[in-house]
């Protein structure tokens, strides 16, 4: 009885065209070159390289910014060799701490 009924609610609900509808969606959606997955995927990956950007942004501006002050400011280039390559002048005494 419940196998007549399972076919007649099929055939009374379930069209050909119907599961060919659902087939073709199914493999547009989740089996297809832009899938839904995939596009959540890049999307996410988006994301993350535009905050790679920003970063890497505000890096080069700080880099450009130093640049600029070594180039003009004797001071600051003075400080930065002195605190990175260690050098001194000749007539004073340097101390490094780790």
């Amino acid at each position: 009885m419940k196998t007549e009924n399972l076919y007649a609610w099929c055939k009374r609900y379930l069209s050909l065209t119907l599961l060919a509808s659902i087939v073709v969606g199914a493999l547009v959606l989740f089996f297809n070159e832009n899938s839904l997955l995939r596009t959540v995927e890049q999307e996410r990956r988006i994301v993350e390289l535009e905050a790679a950007i920003t970063e890497a942004t505000d890096t080069l501006e700080y880099y450009r910014g130093l640049n600029h002050s070594l180039d003009t400011d004797k001071e600051t280039m003075e400080r930065i060799v002195r605190e990175q390559y260690h050098m001194q002048h000749p007539d004073e005494d340097v101390y490094i701490f780790e």
